[in-house]
């Protein structure tokens, strides 16, 4: 048994296929149902329920599954651990919200990389739940999320700031009374699975506001190059740290009662980078400081 080996397994639980999970640890179909081949007669015990169209993890295979995460994973901080350098050297794979995609996240890993050079950076963008989801499971070291409801068990939420949502309209658009304009003007959704959509969709339906909805997007920049056309008006985080074509819409306040985003770093709670985590989260606030 290697840890190769528990990486396809791995790979298999999470894409549900064979084939998908070939191309997440880069080999051939074969080789992947040949690698399974070789665990399953390593282990002594069947992974794979075979009857079915596609083999699926047998109930013992699940639990095998679970082990192999923490093994991977500290596998993959035993160098950093050893060292004593706390994953301030190798990779930091981060994930990321698309709304600090061109504020937040680049000004701070652009100041991680000055103080760090030998750092290496991967930033991978997605909605919150995916993100936690990757964590979990130890894609991720760490990820900048808006705070659930529910922090997944075992997972660890540090406060970087909280935005309150606003709404954006076209510059040319006379009116100011948001509520207004929400009930008279095309409604552009933030995507309705993101937590910022579960966000705005509460607070609408305590106002008692029915939108014309026209389309619902997840990225915000795609929102906002809408509403720059005047083809609806949105609701989207006052970002801490604004893009520099933030200007391009119009943005009114929802007033005091408005719905508030709270952003802030997510990582496993028996996460060994705990110096990187600390730098990440020190130079992310700095950042937001800054901007402030």
């Amino acid at each position: 048994m290697t840890i190769r080996l528990l990486r396809t397994l791995v790979a298999i639980a999470d894409t549900k296929t064979f084939s998908a999970a070939a191309q997440v640890v880069h080999v051939t179909h074969a080789a992947v149902s040949q690698q399974m081949q070789t665990l399953e007669a390593d282990l002594g015990i069947a992974l794979f329920n075979r009857s079915t169209r596609t083999p699926e993890l047998t109930p013992v295979a699940h639990e095998v599954v679970r082990k192999a995460r923490k093994l991977i994973q500290d596998y993959d901080n035993l160098v950093p651990s050893v060292l004593g350098d706390d994953g301030l050297s190798g990779v930091v794979t981060l994930g990321a919200l698309r709304t600090t995609l061109t504020g937040l996240t680049p000004r701070a890993m652009a100041v991680l990389k000055a103080k760090f050079p030998e750092v290496g950076l991967r930033i991978r963008p997605g909605l919150t739940s995916t993100l936690l989801t990757e964590i979990e499971r130890g894609h991720l070291d760490a990820a900048i999320v808006t705070k659930p409801h529910l922090m997944p068990v075992g997972l660890k939420f540090r406060e970087l700031t909280q935005e309150p949502m606003e709404l954006i309209t076209a510059r040319q658009e006379t009116g100011s009374d948001p509520i207004d304009l929400l009930r008279s003007r095309p409604f552009i959704r933030f995507n309705r699975s993101a937590v910022v959509g579960t966000l705005i969709d509460n607070w609408m339906l305590s106002k008692r506001i029915r939108v014309n909805e026209t389309m619902e997007l997840d990225s915000p920049e795609a929102i906002a190059s809408m509403v720059q056309a005047n083809l609806g008006v949105s609701i989207v985080p006052s970002l801490a740290v604004p893009p520099q074509d933030a200007n391009l819409v119009k943005h009114i306040p929802l007033g005091s009662d408005a719905p508030m985003r709270v952003l802030g770093l997510a990582y496993r709670s028996d996460q060994i980078k705990l110096r990187m985590i600390d730098e990440l989260f020190d130079t992310l606030m700095g950042v937001i400081e800054g901007a402030r």
